[in-house]
């Protein structure tokens, strides 16, 4: 079992996630990261380190969010790791409460 980054990451971006992942799975995007589940461990300690919730146990991830499932591992083979925390966003909490944000990721 894997963890998945959702929808409620795009455009927020927060790292704070990234800090706590003992084998650096994450991996970061121009508006959004995502988690290798070839590396992930299934550690757990990401999940509440999530100011938005978007980090989903495999086994818990929406029914309307099992795409990213398939995003997450696309994505992670071609953007780089991401092992310390930045700045979200400047804009980040303007997006916070939007649902559906699949189609502002940037590749």
């Amino acid at each position: 079992m894997t963890y998945v980054v959702g929808d409620s990451c795009i455009k927020c971006k927060h790292t704070d996630c990234v800090e706590v992942c003992p084998v650096d799975c994450f991996h970061e995007g121009p508006n959004f990261l995502v988690i290798d589940p070839e590396e992930c461990i299934d550690c757990s300690l990401c999940e509440p380190e999530c100011p938005v919730d978007a980090i989903f146990a495999e086994d818990d991830l929406p029914d309307d969010q099992q795409h990213f499932l398939a995003l997450n591992e696309e994505l992670s083979q071609g953007w780089p790791v991401i092992s310390e925390m930045k700045p979200p966003p400047p804009d980040a909490e303007e997006w916070t409460e939007v649902k559906d944000k699949l189609k502002y990721l940037e590749r």
